[in-house]
């Protein structure tokens, strides 16, 4: 075909082969343009085709020919091609190129052409055609062409859309697959082989179970098939596997979607993975970080509520199983809970310790020490080589090894630190299936056991000045059985639990001059070690004012100066300066205490009372029911400017006088009313033993709940018996010195008494003389018997005896040296209505021994 003619006529034989070819080739093009749906890779490339007759004119014209060159093919055909489809302003440029194109050779060029326009009598804009031209002969031999024609522009817009589309594929930072409806691979990018390895196409046909653990290719699997069949996009599926060749677990945010074709017919699923291990990772720090910051709120809030060391270890373990382990134990050293004052523990970490605390979360089998199991309670040490002793020597946390075969996979032994002393070791242990710990673990490990141990040693250290607390607190209280005359005396004194602090509870029996006693009860407000040093000042005070046998308000009222000096920087001598301070003076370091304070007369059964804000006492007398007695109030010591008032009462015999403190009657469950009036309808029969009545009374109140001290001081009344007395009445004149004499000698002889008749004689003969000189108006000899022999001289004159060294030449001045000589004890009173001097001796048979008159009077020459 090297020469065809500007022009040409239609084929002298259009049912040449080549001719046939070409026009079924057209016509099957026609015929794919007519069959492909809308949305086909045809409608976007623009493609169409026509042939050349040997004449060089155009003799079959597609209809895609017409849709893209707007020529319709009536005019088409028998046409120049340049004629046909160029422009004719662009054809001289188009006719040069045909020229070149139609020489008999298979050729591809490019020509322009001018693009129909959509509307009316316009002109379209101008094009490319790449035309491809594909020569043939007819049956005969002679020369035509197949000219294939492209829209080139089209085709170039495709091409960058495909560059464009490659490039997003290869080039992402996200793993993409496609995936056939098979759930094979079909394509993957460069980012899945690089995490998977090899190359993109090595990846070609694998499935998920290539790269999934069974159960999770198995679910997997199973939602690829329902994106396929349902077209439901899936969002963020989380999926977790490993990577070939590694124990590596990793973590992917999957996105899946059906893909179809241009006609609407799924082709597969597209797979958009992103790895979200690192994240995955963030999260769980983030969130152990919140739990381990939610542990140690908790750890605050728990620990510690108490001041008892076994109570804080499990404190401890109720925190951290199962919400941090699974097994935890608590082991302190043995010195430190029986009260060694000595640091605890031996620097090679072999002491003793005792296992105060075990919780489990998955069995009850408890820690063992060298093969042996440890219970609750048991004392017990760890081996020199051992992590658990390594971690009490250094105070640093040791990993455990774990037992073969056994439930713990990880275990990490704690030293308990308080202020830079070791005080015990937990152990914090996992079960099998359960995380190890790591170095956040064992830094929060480390920082519970710490706050515990603080805890532990506060408890140790309240403990100690607890115990220091009561012991002092106990020593100031009377013996366990005190004695009194004309009283048979029954006490109880219950301090309050481990949990509460030390009161200021106290009672005393103090035994006065002629067989009378003073009752004390009392209650310093507040607690702690200062108000039981301040109890033991009071009743130090009050053991000495009783001991000058001054009267129960004055008494008190000197209590009350001394309690407010209490509270000053210069103590009890600022009790006087302290005394004078305004009334609305600052409190806040006042001691303030309560306390009643009762005088018992054996000898008439008088009992006279003053009170200081205490509660009042009770009487219970033979056959009526027990009362509280209407004794002033007054106010507390300490609080200064009221005088105290008395009240005098007598007792009849058998009656039963109770004295008490607050907590014996007074709780958080019940107001102080009922706590009274159950104290009084508890006290029903005094006539059964005091030690009964008081254990009755302590089961019946239910006084078991330790919230403070309590103090219970019950007395039933004997009186002196009247042949127990000898009281006489005397003038004053010289001559009943004499007759005291006669009356003291009578009186001893009848008791059966004959011992102490002589110095019984001599005594008495001194001091009626003394009151016949010194004194005034009428002389009272009084003789009381009982555990001793007591003999009192009253007269009316205020002068008070006073004791003095005779000189060698004196004629007088020994009368007291002798009684004090020959006497157990003597002294002087004040009474109503002058004074009193008295002195006691031991009854014959006592343990004490009686001095011979003659001796004592040699030794005072």
């Amino acid at each position: 075909m090297s020469e065809i003619p500007a022009k040409a006529t239609e084929s002298e034989d259009p049912s040449d082969g080549a001719m046939n070819q070409a026009a079924e080739a057209a016509a099957a093009g026609d015929a794919m343009w007519q069959s492909s749906p809308p949305g086909s890779m045809y409608d976007y490339i623009k493609v169409a085709s026509f042939s050349i007759s040997p004449g060089g004119l155009v003799d079959q014209w597609s209809l895609r020919a017409e849709q893209l060159f707007g020529v319709p093919a009536a005019r088409a055909v028998g046409m120049d091609p340049i004629a046909a489809f160029i422009d004719p302003d662009l054809r001289e440029r188009g006719q040069r190129k045909m020229a070149e194109i139609l020489d008999g050779r298979e050729w591809t060029g490019v020509v322009p052409f001018r693009m129909p326009d959509k509307t009316d009598g316009g002109r379209g804009e101008e094009g490319l055609a790449e035309v491809y031209v594909m020569p043939t002969r007819t049956a005969e031999g002679d020369k035509a062409a197949v000219c294939i024609v492209v829209d080139v522009r089209t085709l170039r817009s495709i091409e960058t859309d495909l560059a464009a589309s490659q490039a997003i594929f290869g080039q992402s930072p996200f793993g993409f697959l496609l995936i056939d409806t098979d759930l094979r691979v079909r394509r993957a990018n460069e980012r899945f082989a690089s995490i998977f390895g090899g190359t993109p196409d090595d990846h070609r046909g694998k499935g998920v179970h290539d790269y999934l653990p069974r159960g999770e290719a198995e679910r997997v699997s199973a939602t690829l098939r329902r994106v396929l069949e349902t077209g439901q996009s899936i969002t963020d599926m989380h999926v977790t596997g490993h990577v070939p060749g590694s124990e590596e677990r990793r973590h992917w945010s999957v996105n899946l979607y059906r893909v179809h074709s241009g006609s609407g017919r799924p082709i597969g699923i597209a797979w958009l993975g992103t790895d979200i291990t690192s994240r995955r990772a963030a999260a769980r720090e983030a969130a152990a970080a919140r739990r381990n910051l939610a542990l140690l709120n908790e750890a605050g809030a728990r620990i510690g509520n108490s001041l008892d060391l076994e109570t804080t270890a499990r404190e401890l373990l109720d925190v951290v199983v199962p919400g941090f382990c699974d097994l935890a134990t608590v082991d302190l050293y043995q010195g430190l809970l029986t009260g060694d004052e000595t640091p605890p523990g031996l620097v090679d970490g072999s002491a003793e310790l005792r296992r105060v605390a075990f919780a489990s979360a998955v069995s009850g089998a408890p820690f063992a020490v060298s093969g042996e199991p440890v219970e609750v309670g048991a004392v017990h040490h760890f081996p020199f080589n051992s992590p658990c002793a390594d971690a009490l020597r250094t105070a640093r946390p040791q990993a455990v090894p774990p037992e073969e075969g056994g439930l713990v996979q990880s275990t990490l032994a704690v030293p308990m630190v308080a202020h830079d002393t070791v005080v015990g070791l937990a152990q914090f242990a996992r079960a099998k299936g359960s995380e190890p710990f790591g170095d956040r673990d064992r830094d929060l490990a480390v920082e519970l056991a710490a706050r515990a141990a603080v805890c532990i040693d506060n408890a140790r250290l309240y403990r100690r000045e607890h115990e220091r607390a009561l012991i002092l607190q106990r020593s100031l209280l009377p013996p366990g059985d005190p004695e009194a005359s004309g009283l048979d005396i029954a006490c109880r004194y219950l301090p309050g639990n481990a949990a509460t602090e030390v009161g200021g509870d106290w009672f005393d029996v103090i035994e006065l001059p002629g067989h009378r006693t003073a009752l004390v009860v009392g209650d310093v407000m507040g607690r702690g070690l200062r108000a039981a040093v301040a109890m033991g000042e009071l009743r130090t005070a009050v053991r000495t004012l009783a001991l000058l046998d001054l009267e129960p308000a004055e008494v008190l009222s000197a209590l009350d100066e001394i309690a407010r000096g209490l509270g000053t920087p210069g103590g009890v001598q600022q009790a006087t300066r302290t005394a004078r301070q305004p009334r609305d003076a600052d409190l806040s370091e006042v001691y303030l205490a309560t306390c009643v304070y009762a005088v018992y007369d054996s000898v008439t059964r008088r009992c006279t009372f003053a009170n200081a804000g205490h509660l009042p006492p009770v009487l219970v007398e033979p056959g009526e029911p027990a009362l509280m007695l209407d004794v002033p109030p007054g106010m507390p010591l300490g609080v200064g400017g009221e005088p105290f008032e008395e009240v005098e009462v007598e007792l009849p015999e058998g009656a039963l006088l109770a004295l008490y403190t607050d907590g014996l009657v007074e709780s958080r469950d019940h107001p102080l009313d009922e706590g009274l009036q159950a104290f009084v309808g508890a006290l029903t029969d005094p006539s059964r033993p005091l030690e009964d009545v008081c254990d009755h009374v302590l089961n019946t109140l239910d006084t078991h709940h330790g919230e403070d001290d309590i103090a219970l001081l019950m007395a039933r009344v004997q009186g002196l018996p009247a042949e127990s007395v000898g009281d006489w009445t005397l003038p004053r004149e010289p001559r009943s010195v004499g007759r005291a004499r006669e009356y003291a000698r009578g009186q001893l002889l009848s008791w059966d008494l004959e011992p102490l008749v002589d110095t019984t004689e001599l005594l008495v003969s001194e001091l009626v003389t003394n009151a016949l000189r010194y004194g005034e108006g009428e002389i009272r000899l009084r003789l009381l018997l009982d555990r001793t022999l007591v003999c009192e001289v009253w007269d009316s004159g205020l002068v008070q005896p006073r004791r003095r060294r005779a000189r060698d030449t004196d004629e007088g001045g020994r009368g007291l040296q002798l009684v004090g000589l020959l006497s157990a004890a003597w002294g002087s009173r004040r009474t109503p209505r002058g004074k009193t001097v008295w002195f006691e001796l031991p009854l014959p048979g006592g343990e004490a021994g009686l001095t011979d008159p003659a001796e004592a009077l040699l030794s005072l020459f």
